[in-house]
């Protein structure tokens, strides 16, 4: 077995050490590891006589442990150095300082060592003078890296943290590292190169910061690499006499490659442009170092800035000379009878450059008269013939030479603004967004505002860009530009016709009084929407109550308030700003009121009262009169015959709105009766006026359907029936009108003689045809009037269908009554009109079995002594010919029986109706059905049942709750069950045994002697049968 070769000594691996490290100092390009290499180098000297001495030194503690510690730090400082070595240079100007705070670290640590190895050396003296010459300056050495490393160092450390930087600050950052890296800054191809060698260093990199750096030095290379833009304002096409005249280098800002505006001289002597070297002074304050010349690197004692007049004059001689090529080109250009689109775009660039870039040269576009090519461009070209692109940037163009307050004269005296209107409508976003910065910039101006105002459909378009949220920029833009032209006092009504009442109602609420009366008397003349009204009078309602106190302002409130109210849903807002007592007082009260001021306050509660709300309850004046009250009543009454007609209408609309109040007691129609009241509604039925005969009929229908005699009386006695059939029957008449006069004709009280005699056979047929005509005509959708009509003829109907008059009785079997009530029930019909039609149908049942009782009738039931057992029994049951229900022939299209005509099915499906008018009327008609008397009631009552009306009734009184209703249904459901069939399905029934219980508890006196009947026979019969009912039957 061979014998390992032994291991070196820590002075022979420290000797190794030093030797790669010392061969490796002229390739380093950096001064931190340059000097700690001259310091190895030393110390390889030392180590070579170390290596030289006894045995028995080496092997003492003290030197092996300093020799071991001092290998070590050798081994992380050649780490080190190899970063310097073969990393990229920006990478270690990226950890400049953490790499020389590790050697420094390392220097330091290593003279430790050598402190530690002094003491071992006693016995050698001049090596030891040696080890503690090198101890003491490698503990005293400081390593920093250079100022121009210092500054890249802190640029790259800021670039690490993402911030946007400016064009002069990328500049001079290359310049700054172009410096530390030892190469020409214009040298983009080798400055790339780092670049990429930073790329490779960092592809396997977790920092966020370095990526950063890279991406960041990446960009402001590929920036850096552009060639300078020096001929900024080149029109791109042939120059005939001239041609344009490029800039001299010096003309260049050496930051921005652009030709300098304010070129200023540093103390370096270096010249920048103002702006520039601004933004650079700051970026070095923000990194806290001191502000250096970007060219030179020259750090700055002072940050002053002289002007460079000689080359500001040079420069300005240049630029003068090319915007004079260039605005004679464009004028040529532009002159051209059909110029191309491509050339008129470059030209509208240039223009917008020249006067943003040298706006001391706008006076010489302007005089050139190249606004007025471009406006006049705009005028010729149809919205076919240019894109909007082109439109938009001609008006971009514009915008910026408006900054010229003598260019703007001109725009506004060539029309511009109905251009820039114009552009509004169906455009791109941008030529809209440029055509309101151009109308932003025209309305600073009172006149010029005027302009904009002027121009057809301005405010419209400006208010619906405004609105429209989905674009916000413009959104805000047209906000702007309204806001400005709100402050022109005569705008504020072309805004609000617009839509935008707020400068009016600020305006009114807050101004003088001549200014709230003539916004007031704006709005008393505008056409407002629903939405408007409502809007207007939450804000001004207080104000405008307020104004009626003045006398000065109390017309123009009034208007406002007119037009205000005739909103039904404002009437709660007015209320409860207290105009009630105010107009009312005017209406009422007022000595020195004006005719109008009276005719528009009767508007005013008219309008208000015309629906039901808070009115109702509002208080009139201090001693607590409301609108239902009799006080108020009278006076209205007394005044009718007084005032003006327009006043008459708004009285008699007064006394419709509180007569068909839900809350007037009949205090309030027997107020309107009194005295000589119907006698003085009445006159106005023959008023020529349309609307007071309208009105008046109105009342007069609402009077009718109030309890009591007395309207019917007086309308007798002043022989006015007559007169109301007329009308009603002439053409001329209007369809409120005659919706009307049927009600009020349907609703009189009329013998059969009167039916008779006034109405007649020719009115029955007038009626049968209009009814038919309006249900053709109004088969969709019917209006309210329509409705009221619908209702009228049936109430007119029901007169001929209640007679039993045999003439009366012949014209309803003539014009098929019966199947014209029965029709109404399959029309989806309002719940009244369904009411009417049901109890025609009750009529008409009940004049059939008044008929059939005076008439011939079948064979008579047996006589004797068990006469009385056939109900119970029903042992006699004879072949009969007759209807099951008249117990007589009835034909099958007969005009007097509900079973015949089948008009049973549609009245018991009515019972199942949401209304409980309509299932009350049904029950009623159906009750008509049931036999009175005992014989024939077997056969009936099974008809009945067959058809569905034993479980329908019996299921409406299940589910019905205590009232009218209950005890219609109860009467017909213990009849009903008197007949043995039902009285068996039902006898043991729980479910109508408890609603029984429930009426005998809850219902009025006949309600529960009906149910105690009801029970009784129940019992009775489920005592004979012993058996038990099952559910009740469904409906059939």
């Amino acid at each position: 077995m061979e014998d390992k070769p032994p291991l070196p000594s820590p002075a022979e691996t420290i000797n190794r050490q030093l030797a790669h490290l010392c061969n490796s100092e002229e390739s380093i390009p950096w001064d931190t590891p340059r000097r700690f290499t001259s310091y190895a180098g030393r110390l390889h000297r030392i180590t070579s006589n170390i290596l030289r001495l006894q045995p028995e030194i080496l092997s003492s503690p003290s030197v092996h442990t300093a020799l071991k510690g001092i290998s070590g730090d050798l081994v992380k400082s050649a780490e080190i150095i190899s970063v310097y070595r073969e990393r990229s240079k920006i990478y270690v100007l990226i950890n400049c300082r953490s790499l020389c705070s590790s050697l420094q670290d390392r220097t330091a640590g290593i003279g430790g060592w050598l402190a530690l190895l002094e003491t071992g050396l006693k016995d050698v003296p001049d090596v030891r003078k040696k080890v503690s010459d090198l101890s003491r300056d490698m503990k005293q050495a400081q390593f920093s890296v250079t100022e121009n490393e210092a500054r890249v160092y802190c640029t790259l450390q800021k670039e690490g943290q993402g911030k946007p930087t400016t064009k002069p600050v990328q500049s001079a950052i290359i310049m700054d590292l172009a410096r530390a890296l030892g190469i020409d800054h214009t040298n983009h191809a080798e400055l790339l190169g780092h670049v990429k060698l930073l790329k490779n260093d960092l592809a396997r990199s977790n920092s966020v910061s370095e990526r950063r750096i890279l991406m960041s030095l990446q960009r402001i290379i590929d920036s850096w690499s552009a060639e300078p833009n020096i001929s900024a304002l080149s029109l791109d096409f042939d120059l005939e006499d001239e041609s344009q005249i490029l800039p001299f280098k010096n003309f260049l800002c050496p930051l921005t490659k652009e030709v300098m505006k304010e070129p200023v001289v540093l103390e370096s002597g270096q010249t920048y442009e103002r702006a520039a070297i601004d933004y650079w002074f700051q970026r070095c304050l923000e990194d806290g170092r001191d502000p250096t010349c970007p060219v030179t690197g020259q750090v700055l004692c002072s940050l002053e800035q002289k002007p460079n007049i000689g080359l500001s004059g040079a420069i300005e001689e240049w630029v003068n000379r090319n915007v004079d090529i260039h605005i004679k080109s464009a004028v040529k250009h532009l002159s051209e009878d059909a110029p191309s689109v491509d050339c008129v775009e470059r030209v509208l660039d240039t223009i917008y450059k020249i006067s943003e870039e040298h706006p001391s040269s706008r006076y010489k576009v302007r005089n050139a008269g190249v606004v007025v090519q471009i406006v006049s461009f705009l005028k010729n070209c149809s919205s076919k013939s240019i894109s909007s692109a082109l439109k938009s940037k001609a008006l971009m163009a514009l915008l910026s030479m408006a900054k010229d307050e003598d260019s703007k004269t001109i725009l506004i005296g060539e029309g511009i603004t109905k251009l820039a209107i114009k552009s509004l409508v169906g455009s791109t976003e941008k030529e809209k967004e440029n055509a309101l910065r151009l109308l932003i910039n025209l309305s600073d101006n009172e006149a010029y505002c005027a302009k904009i105002a002027s121009e057809k459909g301005a405010f419209l378009l400006l208010s619906s860009t405004a609105e429209n949220l989905e674009y916000p920029t413009l959104s805000n833009l047209a906000e702007d530009v309204l806001k400005r032209l709100e402050v022109i006092d005569e705008n504020v009504e072309h805004l609000a016709a617009a839509g935008r009442f707020e400068p009016l109602l600020s305006r009114l609420c807050e101004g003088s009084y001549n200014i709230q009366i003539q916004m007031a008397s704006l709005l008393g003349k505008m056409t407002l929407t629903n939405c408007s009204k409502e809007k207007i009078a939450k804000r001004s309602a207080k104000v405008l109550g307020e104004m009626l106190h003045i006398p000065e302002t109390r017309t123009a409130s009034l208007h406002a308030l007119c037009n205000l109210s005739s909103l039904d849903d404002n009437a709660t807002i007015l209320v409860e700003a207290s105009v009630l007592p105010a107009v009312t007082y005017i209406f009422l009260e007022s000595q020195d009121a004006l005719p109008e001021q009276k005719e528009l306050s009767a508007a005013i509660i008219a309008n208000i009262v015309s629906n039901p709300g808070h009115w109702e309850l509002a208080e009139i004046n201090k001693e607590g009169h409301s609108m239902l009250s009799s006080f108020f009543v009278s006076h209205l009454m007394l005044l009718i015959s007084q005032v003006t007609p327009q006043c008459q209408v708004s009285i008699l609309r007064i006394l419709c709105g509180i007569a068909s109040s839900p809350k007037a007691s009949e205090q309030v129609a027997t107020d309107i009766k009194s005295g000589d009241g119907i006698k003085s509604i009445m006159e106005y039925l023959e008023h020529p006026e349309t609307e007071l005969r309208i009105y008046a009929l109105k009342l007069m229908r609402i009077l009718s359907e109030s309890p009591g005699g007395e309207f019917f009386d007086e309308l007798r006695h002043l022989n006015k029936l007559v007169l109301l059939k007329e009308k009603l029957l002439d053409n001329q008449t209007t369809n409120s009108e005659r919706s009307d006069v049927a009600c009020i004709i349907a609703n009189i009280p009329l013998s059969e003689d009167e039916v008779r005699t006034v109405l007649g056979a020719g009115f029955l047929k007038w009626t049968v045809m209009t009814l038919k005509e309006h249900q053709g005509v109004s088969s969709g959708r019917s209006s309210r009037s329509s409705s009221s009509m619908l209702e009228g003829l049936l109430g007119l109907l029901l007169h001929f269908a209640r007679s039993t008059d045999t003439q009366t009785l012949a014209w309803v079997k003539e014009h098929h009554l019966i199947a014209i009530f029965r029709e109404q029930l399959s029309f989806l019909s309002q719940p009244r009109c369904k009411q009417l039609a049901v109890l025609g149908l009750k009529h008409l049942s009940e004049s059939g079995r008044v008929i059939v009782s005076d008439g011939e009738s079948e064979p008579l039931p047996p006589q004797g002594f068990c006469s009385s057992m056939v109900f119970m029994c029903g042992r006699f049951s004879p072949e009969f010919s007759s209807c099951p229900l008249h117990n007589a022939p009835c034909e099958e299209d007969s005009e007097l029986c509900l079973l015949k005509s089948n008009c049973i099915k549609p009245l018991v499906n009515l019972l199942l109706d949401d209304q409980t008018e309509v299932q009350i009327a049904a029950v009623e008609a159906l009750s008509t059905l049931v036999p009175d008397t005992l014989y024939n009631f077997r056969r009936a009552a099974d008809e009945l049942d067959r058809l569905g009306v034993v479980d329908g009734v019996v299921n409406l009184f299940i589910e019905v709750r205590p009232g009218e209703l209950q005890e219609k249904a109860i009467w017909m459901v213990e009849r009903l069950l008197r007949g043995e069939s039902a009285s068996h399905t039902y006898a043991l029934n729980q479910t109508l045994v408890r609603a029984l219980g429930e009426a005998l508890k809850l219902g009025n006196a006949n309600t529960r002697k009906l149910a105690q009947d009801t029970l009784t026979n129940l019992k009775q019969l489920s005592g004979a049968s012993g058996k038990i009912s099952g559910p009740i039957r469904p409906w059939r």
